[in-house]
């Protein structure tokens, strides 16, 4: 089992991301970087919780805050899941060239290296969704960190993306690839726009009248 770099330092995730070790490795970061974000939409429940001014929303609000508890924990342990992934695609390249069983294995894990990034992305589809909830109602005076969560969770699901194409790429199995592009695409599409909105719409806020 690789090492889970979620349980060091901040400083030692960094360094060890900047060293030349195959892990932790983008699909990591991205995966730390959605918990981060969805950290910050937790961040404006919290501080939405238990104000007079935002009664009509309490429920709500609770509700997302343990929706988003259970997709930092999600995101959080796709940082080992992902250089777990990775493991066997990274010794399938040791194999020789003229072993016959080479191409097979080579195919097989890079399928394997695929399955952590897609659920970082998927997970961080569903943090967007809250977020955006967060940005429309929750506290005005956390509404920069709303927008500071959407740009990090987008961050993270295109960082996410790049991690899933470039293995799909290279699969022979062009069917079983382009129907992995087409999932990939489909979340970009929908939820970078969605992130996009609620970036624009929380900097519209904080530029009006400047």
């Amino acid at each position: 089992m690789p090492n889970d770099f979620t349980r060091e330092s901040c400083r030692d995730f960094v360094a060890a991301l900047a060293s030349s070790a195959p892990a932790p490795g983008g699909g990591g970061a991205a995966a730390l970087v959605g918990a981060i974000g969805t950290a910050l939409g937790s961040m404006v429940g919290a501080l939405t919780l238990g104000k007079k001014k935002y009664a009509d929303v309490q429920r709500e609000i609770a509700a997302l805050m343990a929706k988003c508890e259970n997709l930092q924990v999600a995101l959080m342990d796709q940082v080992p899941a992902d250089a777990e992934g990775f493991e066997p695609l990274a010794k399938a390249y040791g194999i020789p060239k003229d072993d016959p069983e080479r191409g097979r294995i080579l195919e097989e894990a890079t399928a394997v290296a695929c399955e952590a990034p897609l659920k970082i992305m998927a997970l961080c589809c569903e943090a967007i969704e809250a977020v955006a909830l967060f940005a429309e109602k929750g506290s005005r005076l956390a509404v920069s960190d709303a927008g500071c969560a959407a740009a990090c969770c987008k961050a993270a699901l295109q960082s996410a993306s790049l991690n899933v194409l470039i293995n799909t790429k290279a699969m022979k199995d062009r069917d079983a690839a382009e129907t992995m592009n087409a999932r990939v695409n489909r979340m970009l599409d929908e939820y970078c726009a969605l992130a996009d909105r609620v970036y624009e719409s929380v900097r519209a806020g904080l530029t009006e009248g400047n």
